[in-house]
């Protein structure tokens, strides 16, 4: 039920889309400490700009039923700013990020809801 759903400006080859996806993954998991086979991580390369300039840039949402508070919020923007920075180039001060709680009645999966 962790989703990180990433936007970028930034190509990406398919092997490095799917590298990324597995770090997206793996930085909620570890931050949130919920089951990965619940984690959803998903990219999407698109037109962006930032500071009124093209270039690399990332915008990216985080959703989770609980799990999310000011600590793990840090923590999660600094490793995915560091992340983004070292596969994509993308420089901290250029990616913008939403952490979004969700009720568990608001969450579908699997024919049903979580709550």
């Amino acid at each position: 039920m962790p989703l990180i759903r990433l936007q970028t400006s930034v190509s990406l080859a398919e092997d490095k889309r799917q590298e990324l996806l597995a770090s997206l993954s793996r930085i909620l998991t570890e931050s949130i400490g919920k089951p990965e086979q619940y984690v959803m991580a998903t990219i999407d390369t698109v037109a962006m700009i930032m500071s009124g300039k093209a270039g690399g840039a990332a915008y990216a949402e985080v959703r989770s039923i609980g799990g999310l508070n000011a600590k793990v919020n840090t923590q999660i923007a600094r490793k995915l700013c560091a992340l983004l920075e070292e596969s994509l180039g993308i420089p901290p001060n250029r990616t913008y990020i939403h952490f979004m709680e969700v009720a568990a009645s608001d969450w579908g999966w699997n024919g049903g809801t979580f709550g």
